[in-house]
């Protein structure tokens, strides 16, 4: 090359280096042989450049250090399953979204490559958990609020990191209460009654008696606090987390890993042009990952490049509180939890009902071309607890919202969160967690694991995957969230699942904050409800199962009627939705037992009449799911192996 020239090709090498956010180094702490394959772990370092467009997006990155080159550090852990010999390898890379640390990456028998990584900047390190070191943007305030429920009797001391929203790093300004504000209420919409600054302080009285112990990370009452209260705390916090950095931080990763051959060091990619498509997955605050990382434009590396080609958010009905001043990035959809407020919908639509502008969760990536293809999936627990109808019908609930040609939406009727343990047993599990009904076993993994061969082969095949199926509002199969409108019948003992629904609440959280990309600043706490959205859920047949979606093995040969809500046992909470738990309520094995206790629904006998009979329905809705393309071969082999040795209508076994 002459010199012009190559000054010039040097020049944009250099400007390209200088620019683009990147992974820096990738250090490989441990190598564990197992087989055929290799497991990897160690720790990765980026640094993001905060006046790069990709990065702007990333709430308080203009306020975090820099280093000599005006870039923003981090780092983070990683973990990798691979083929020991890459020359097997699908060319397949499948990400998965950690869950507050947790996850492993696996082995693949089809040759995947399996990775996981830290995201969350408030996760504490321990063993076994991924975790991530992100800048603080010293001396930022704001404030943050904490709520406390269903203390011990007489305690005197409350960890702000116990508190339900979490709280893990975020410490007042001052200790000085006169500052802040402590409240409490006998329910969630009882009168608000303000306890005195001088009767509680930011301390430790578990030892010495109030004012006690100076502590940020603590408060004491004088007298102590009463259980039969909820308790709300807001104060003035200091030098927040950049938290948004996670979403950078698994987008460069990502990158690194499917594009690079080394990293700035020199060490090797160790999956260096052996990774042709990367699909990644995950369930309830990970699917809320995926939903923001997308809706965000991070699935665009800073070189303009795809990053994941497939997702599958799973469980996920919100989009997830990272990349607001002070976020808790593991809330649940408890009250005044900010989740909800973004976008919801894939395809655009006009939120009048809030007054937000006609935006959808795809629209950075179609303007750069690169939307992955997308597996939604979720069951019913998500329409009773985490607010899933808005996300198809809006918040006005008066029509279908379109799905993408690249999007592909499918329920699971009849399921708690992530689903139950499966099998085929007449004996009611134990009431989970605090509820009053039993824990529902109806599986959501064995339809997951064929989606996910689905969601692959589109990917890699361009084969088309099996057509969306989920309620529509236009066929009538999503109504009011009570007894006369979805047709649940009267069960003996069985409370009324009116009332129950977590309604999405309008939050007036600000003007700082920017409620459709859920980022800024929160400057109203606890923040003012402005309105109830319609929040709707599915129809129900006679037995109380609802009816539309890809039904497990289990649920088209159902031993009882599986709901997706139950109803908490005792505490601040008795008597309203238990969480993310649903309920079975078994039938009857008998027509005479089912008489005797007045259950209006058919027993087992009066169902399928033997046991023979019972594994024959089993083995043909497993081998109608297969064809279906939502169960693998194994699984219905194994699913129609267990219902032959399982205990239904066994009397009658031959």
């Amino acid at each position: 090359m002459n010199r012009p020239v190559a000054l010039a090709a040097l020049s944009l090498v250099t400007l390209a280096a200088s620019v683009e956010a990147r992974l820096t180094r990738f250090v490989i702490e441990k190598r564990e042989p197992s087989g055929q394959f290799e497991m990897l772990s160690g720790r990765f370092y980026g640094e993001l450049n905060p006046k790069d467009a990709h990065n702007k997006i990333i709430t308080d990155i203009q306020s975090a250090p820099r280093n000599a080159r005006g870039m923003v550090e981090y780092s983070a852990t990683f973990s990798m399953v691979k083929p020991a010999d890459m020359s097997t390898a699908s060319g397949v890379m499948i990400y998965s979204v950690t869950n507050r640390g947790t996850g492993a990456a696996t082995a693949s028998a089809a040759g995947h490559v399996s990775v996981v990584s830290g995201w969350q900047g408030d996760v504490v390190p321990r063993a076994g958990v991924q975790t991530i070191e992100v800048p603080v943007a010293k001396d930022l305030t704001g404030p943050v609020l904490a709520r406390f429920i269903n203390m011990p009797a007489r305690s005197n001391t409350l960890s702000l990191t116990t508190a339900v929203s979490g709280l893990v790093y975020q410490r007042p300004a001052t200790l000085d209460t006169s500052k802040a504000t402590l409240n409490r209420r006998t329910s969630e919409e009882g009168e608000v009654v303000a306890i005195p600054s001088g009767d509680w302080a930011f301390a430790d009285c578990a030892t010495v008696p109030f004012p006690g112990t100076p502590d940020a990370s603590k408060i004491c009452a004088k007298g102590g606090f009463d259980p039969a209260y909820l308790y709300e705390l807001v104060f003035t916090a200091k030098d927040p987390l950049v938290m948004g950095i996670g979403y950078a931080a698994t987008r460069d990763l990502n990158s690194f890993l499917r594009y690079a051959d080394k990293d700035d060091t020199g060490t090797a990619n160790p999956v260096a042009q052996k990774i042709r498509w990367v699909v990644s997955q995950g369930n309830s605050q990970s699917g809320n990952f995926i939903r923001s990382y997308i809706h965000l434009g991070f699935n665009q590396d800073e070189a303009g490049r795809i990053v994941w080609d497939g997702a599958n958010p799973h469980i996920a009905g919100r989009q997830l509180a990272l990349n607001y001043r002070f976020a808790v990035g593991g809330g649940i959809a408890n009250r005044y939890e900010p989740g909800s407020e973004a976008v919801l919908w894939w395809s655009d639509y006009a939120d009048k009902t809030r007054h937000r502008a006609t935006a959808g969760m795809l629209d950075r990536c179609r303007a750069t071309k690169t939307c992955p293809k997308i597996f939604e999936t979720f069951g019913t627990l998500e329409f009773w607890e985490l607010r899933m109808s808005p996300n198809l019908i809006g918040t006005d609930a008066k029509a279908d919202i379109p799905v993408p040609d690249n999007v592909r939406r499918y329920y699971f009727p009849g399921t708690t969160h992530g689903g139950g343990r499966g099998g085929f047993s007449t004996t009611a599990p134990a009431a989970p967690n605090g509820c009053v009904l039993p824990a529902n076993p109806n599986p959501e993994s064995d339809t997951t694991r064929a989606l996910m061969v689905d969601l692959i082969d589109w990917v890699t095949k361009g084969t088309a995957p099996p057509a969306s199926q989920y309620p529509l509002l236009s066929h009538g199969d999503l109504v009011k969230a009570t007894v006369a409108a979805t047709g649940f019948p009267a069960i003996p003992g069985v409370p009324s699942p009116d009332g129950l629904v977590n309604s999405l609440l309008d939050y007036d959280f600000g003007p700082e904050f920017k409620y459709n990309d859920l980022s800024g600043l929160i400057t109203k706490w606890p923040p003012a409800i402005k309105q109830v959205i319609p929040t709707l859920v599915p129809r129900v047949n006679k037995d109380g199962n609802d009816e539309v979606g890809v039904p497990s093995v289990l649920h088209q040969a159902p031993l009882g009627t599986y709901l997706g809500w139950n109803v908490t046992a005792a505490g601040f909470n008795k008597g309203r939705i238990c969480g993310l738990n649903g309920a079975v309520i078994p039938f009857s094995k008998t027509k005479a037992e089912r008489v005797a206790s007045g259950h209006p629904r058919p027993s087992l006998e009066e169902r399928y009449g033997s046991h023979d009979a019972y594994v024959a329905a089993v083995r043909t809705a497993a081998a109608n799911a297969v064809k279906e393309r939502f169960l693998l071969p194994q699984d219905a082999d194994r699913l129609t192996a267990q219902a032959a040795a399982s205990d239904v209508l066994a009397a009658s076994a031959h």
